[in-house]
Order: C-alpha cells, then sequence, then structure tokens
C-alpha cells in the first residue's frame, strides 16, 4: 500500500507534470482515507502508519482571493430581477456571500433550515458541526423574493434549476462566472480576477474582518476549526498592516547632505 500511494503522487509529477499544490491535496485525501482504516485494520497497521508518515511537499504560501467591495457589488447586481433565474442567482450569491459558505453547504441548504422571521440560516458544515448565520437585510430579501416563486418542487433543497433539481456546484460555479463576466462591463477590474464560490467565501472573510478586526469572529462566521485556517485573511488584509505601520514609531533618518568631492567633479568633466 505505501508504494503504492508513492506510485500514484510520483505519478502525479513526473508524468502529469502536477504541481506541489495538486500532490498534496491528493496526499491529504489519501491519508484521510488511511486515517478512517487505521482503527478498522490493525493487522495493517505498520504499513498504514507508513503512509501517513509520507510528508507534504512545500509550496508557495498565496494571498487568499477576494474580491473588493465595488467589486463584489457588481457581480451582486448582475442577476437580472425581472426573470425567475435573476431572482433565484441573486439570492443565491446573497445568501453565499453574507454567510461565508462553502459551495457544498450553499447546494445542502434546504427549506427547513431557513427562519426567516429571524432572519438567520442554520449550516451544516464540515465535520457536521451545525452554525447559525444572520442575514444582512439585502440577503433575507433576496431570499424571500426567491421562496415567493420557487413554486413546489420534490426536493427541500433551496435553490434549484429549471428542471427542479437541486444545482450542482459545478452549477453554481458556472452561474457565478456567468454573471462576474457580465459585471466586468460595469467593472473593468473584475476581468483580470478569478471568480468562484469560494472566492465569494473569502470575500465574507475579509469584510467581516474589516468591520469587526477580530479573527476569532471571521473563524466563528465561516465555521473554522481552528483560528490557524483563519490566520491567511490576517495576511491579505491591507488594513491590518496599515494600522501597524501608524502605530510604530520608525527609526529617524539620519539628516545629511551629499557633497561630491572636486576630483570627482573632474573626472566627471574630462569624459567626452
Amino acid at each position: 500500500m505505501p508504494d503504492s500511494s508513492a506510485l500514484v503522487l510520483e505519478h502525479l509529477e513526473d508524468k502529469r507534470k502536477n504541481a506541489a499544490v495538486t500532490r498534496n491535496v491528493r496526499l491529504a485525501a489519501i491519508k484521510s482515507f488511511f486515517r478512517f482504516l487505521e482503527y478498522r485494520q490493525p493487522a495493517a497497521l505498520e504499513q498504514i502508519r507508513r503512509v501517513l508518515a509520507i510528508p507534504f511537499k512545500k509550496t508557495d504560501t498565496r494571498l487568499a482571493p477576494y474580491l473588493l467591495r465595488d467589486e463584489l457589488q457588481a457581480v451582486l447586481d448582475a442577476p437580472d430581477p425581472a426573470t425567475r433565474d435573476g431572482i433565484r442567482d441573486r439570492a443565491m450569491l446573497h445568501v453565499a456571500v453574507c454567510a461565508g459558505l462553502r459551495v457544498s453547504e450553499l447546494t445542502g441548504l434546504k427549506i427547513e433550515d431557513i427562519d426567516l422571521p429571524s432572519m438567520s440560516i442554520r449550516v451544516l458544515g464540515k465535520g457536521r458541526r451545525e452554525r447559525a448565520r444572520p442575514l444582512w437585510k439585502p440577503a433575507a430579501a433576496a431570499l424571500r423574493a426567491w421562496l415567493a416563486i420557487r413554486g413546489q418542487v420534490a426536493i427541500p433543497e433551496v435553490f434549484v434549476n429549471a428542471r427542479g433539481e437541486p444545482l450542482s456546484r459545478w452549477g453554481v460555479a458556472y452561474i457565478l462566472r456567468r454573471h462576474a463576466g457580465t459585471a466586468s462591463q460595469r467593472c473593468p477590474s473584475l476581468s483580470g480576477k478569478q471568480a468562484s464560490p469560494h472566492v465569494l467565501r473569502h470575500t465574507c472573510a475579509m469584510i467581516v474582518l474589516q468591520a469587526t478586526q477580530d479573527i476569532r469572529k471571521v473563524s466563528l462566521w465561516l465555521g473554522h476549526s481552528t483560528l490557524e485556517t483563519t490566520e491567511i485573511y490576517v495576511r491579505a488584509d491591507p488594513s491590518q498592516k496599515l494600522e501597524a505601520i501608524e502605530a510604530v514609531v520608525p527609526p529617524h533618518l539620519r539628516k545629511g547632505k551629499f557633497r561630491p568631492q572636486d576630483r570627482l567633479i573632474a573626472m566627471l568633466k574630462a569624459k567626452p
């Protein structure tokens, strides 16, 4: 088993020419499966531990991509509120940003999870951890508008396609890319930015961080299990660095004036 896992990882790098990030993602999935086997196949414990000992490769730590406020507003305004799909898409995007939802949490949101009188939703996140999220008034209004025309469908999921089936993660990504393309005509800076459901989650995190200046509240809002996961937003927020610069008294710069020597001036004048 360890040899086959190593061969898979080598194939990714040598044959498919994938980056170390892709290798690490695949290795994380392999390790997750072997941790599942660890307590169910004691006879293979030695082999399992050899797989779990395979190290991850070092990769560059990149800043989390997110949308600026005017870019986000352009995306949220892109769906046409005069059409059924536009009302659905507008509600979906508003709820995704407001609650900082993962795409699986967005597609898995059910009617029973919505409490409009209190303007909140119940989210079942990773590790089956539940969290309640209040909705901003615009998000609640957009969601009410969608529920009013959603109609009677056989499935409990909130966001459905034209056939009355739940939207897939690929369907959500496609809808977002389409509206981001439309929004880029109004906001040109969107043209060079990535538009994905997870970017909306990052954008929500940055909004909460800039509003509260508290990483712990960002962690609670997103449903992170540890603060370590949330630290990427502190690195991405330039206002945090500006506050540090303004709070620090830098060393003085020694005053002085450069006075070229006569010999240097004479040498420069002598050159043709």
